[in-house]
């Protein structure tokens, strides 16, 4: 099985057996190195996770043997399914492809690699990145110490955090001035995802301004459509004529998950007066 042509196919065409691919490379520490990053990436899909998986997962992120990109890798692949679990619970165990009992082991096993001081830098944000996609009281806590701290990337971490977590609407605006390009996108996608009214004036300047990076601008779409829905389509409206199709695809996505109802021609008369 050729692992580099999955990352290109939609994982409801893998083959029946690409589970069990992903399983046999993270177990085999001999395999090439490469093909193991791609099996970690591509295990933490819902359509293949099980608990045989994550346990091989799990056995990558706790070994100090193991290289930290691969580490690293295992611990985002684990978030997925750790926020389907604690979405769906387990009243119906045919909603989430993993037992309790893992999705237990998770949470204390990203908890235990996130507060070893020992583990690379890298892996440890992975960790704590992955471990908010089920919010446990300790997370307040590290993330507002990782938001604290001298070192960029752990303020990347605590922001991209803040997504998931209540309670941080105050930094998140404060975020929304940094002048570190990844800080500032994940407050962006994060006063999205609360919908943090006092952000608006922020989220709408980045969608009507040409200067605006694309990868921001595409957060901001989405934000903008979360944050005001009913005001959204006047300003994404010039965007829904753009000759980039993956902004026309934003706008489209972002003002059909807020519900708004949109007519394109209506943008087109309007402009053209």
């Amino acid at each position: 099985m050729d692992l580099k042509s999955l990352k290109d196919t939609p994982p409801w065409d893998w083959p029946a057996d690409a589970g069990a691919t992903f399983l046999e490379i993270l177990r085999d520490d001999q395999a090439a190195q490469s093909d193991r990053l791609i099996a970690a990436e591509l295990a933490g899909d819902l359509t293949v996770t099980n608990d045989e998986l994550v346990d091989a997962l799990l056995s990558v992120l706790r070994s100090g043997a193991e290289p930290a990109a691969l580490r690293a890798k295992a611990a985002i692949s684990l978030g997925p399914v750790l926020d389907q679990a604690n979405t769906d619970g387990f009243e119906d165990d045919a909603d989430v492809p993993i037992t309790e009992r893992t999705f237990n082991t998770i949470q204390q096993s990203l908890r235990e690699v996130f507060t070893d001081a020992a583990v690379p830098k890298g892996v440890r944000q992975r960790a704590l990145e992955a471990s908010v996609r089920a919010p446990r009281e300790w997370h307040q806590d590290a993330v507002h110490a990782a938001y604290g701290s001298d070192d960029e990337s752990w303020r990347v971490t605590a922001v991209f955090c803040m997504r998931f977590l209540r309670g941080f609407d105050e930094l998140i605006l404060e975020a929304l001035d940094s002048e570190s390009p990844d800080i500032h996108y994940e407050a962006v996608s994060a006063a999205g995802d609360w919908g943090v009214q006092a952000a608006w004036p922020h989220i709408a300047a980045l969608v009507t301004t040409e200067e605006t990076p694309k990868p921001l601008l595409l957060a901001a779409i989405e934000a903008a459509a979360a944050i005001r829905p009913q005001e959204a389509p006047e300003i994404l409206g010039r965007l829904a004529l753009s000759d980039d199709e993956e902004v026309v695809e934003a706008v489209d996505e972002a003002l059909a998950m807020a519900e708004v109802p949109w007519d394109e021609d209506d943008e087109d008369d309007d402009l053209r007066h």
